[in-house]
C-alpha cells in the first residue's frame, strides 16, 4: 500500500525550490548531481523538521518595496564608505555602543526583517532580538557618526518603518502607530 506524499510538503514547494538554489549555489556548479542532491536534502528538511509558521497578513506595496529596496542599496554604499573612513582615519578612537529598540510591530516576520536588513548595513549588528517584546539590541561601530544613540535607534525606527510599508496590511500599519495612507494627508493639507 503506497502512501500518498504529505499534502504539507507539496505546498512546501517554493521553499524546496529556493533550497535548492541555495544548495547549488553553495557548491558552486549547476550540474544534475547538486540539483537532484539539493532537492533531497531541501525535502528532507522541510518534511522532517518542524518549522514555525510565519504569518503573513499584509500584502506586497510596489511602491513601498520598490523604496525599502532602493534605501537599503543607498545605505548599503553610504555606510561602506563611513565604515571604511572609521577605519582608515588615524588615531580615531569609534565609540560603539549596544542600544535597545522596542519596534512598533509585534509581528515575528517583520521584526526579522527589520534585523537582517539592520545586520547586513555595515556598522551595525543585531545582537540579540526579543521575540516576545518586540525589542532589538544592536551593536553599533560608532554612535558619534551616527548622530548619537537617539539616532541610532531612529535609524533601526525608519528601517522598521519602511519594511512596514512595504509589506503591512492597513490594520497592521494601523497597529504599529503609521498612518497607512500618509500620501493622502500631505495631499488634503496642501490642497
Amino acid at each position: 500500500m503506497s502512501r500518498a506524499p504529505k499534502p504539507s510538503l507539496l505546498r512546501q514547494w517554493p521553499t524546496i525550490l529556493w533550497l535548492t538554489v541555495v544548495w547549488v549555489l553553495l557548491w558552486g556548479s549547476l550540474s544534475w548531481g547538486n540539483v537532484i542532491a539539493g532537492l533531497i536534502i531541501a525535502a528532507g528538511v522541510t518534511g522532517l523538521l518542524r518549522m514555525t509558521p510565519i504569518d503573513f497578513h499584509g500584502r506586497v506595496h510596489p511602491w513601498g518595496l520598490i523604496v525599502l529596496v532602493s534605501r537599503f542599496i543607498w545605505d548599503l554604499f553610504r555606510a561602506s564608505i563611513e565604515v571604511s573612513w572609521v577605519a582608515l582615519r588615524p588615531r580615531h578612537t569609534p565609540h560603539g555602543a549596544v542600544i535597545g529598540v522596542q519596534l512598533r510591530s509585534h509581528s515575528d516576520l517583520y521584526l526579522t526583517i527589520t534585523a537582517e536588513l539592520c545586520s547586513l548595513v555595515p556598522g551595525s549588528l543585531v545582537v540579540e532580538a526579543h521575540r516576545l517584546t518586540g525589542k532589538l539590541f544592536l551593536h553599533v561601530l560608532d554612535v558619534d557618526q551616527v548622530g548619537g544613540i537617539e539616532a541610532a535607534r531612529q535609524v533601526v525606527l525608519d528601517q522598521e518603518e519602511r519594511v512596514l510599508r512595504a509589506l503591512a496590511s492597513e490594520s497592521e500599519l494601523r497597529e504599529a502607530g503609521l498612518d497607512p495612507h500618509p500620501h493622502r494627508r500631505r495631499q488634503g493639507v496642501a490642497a
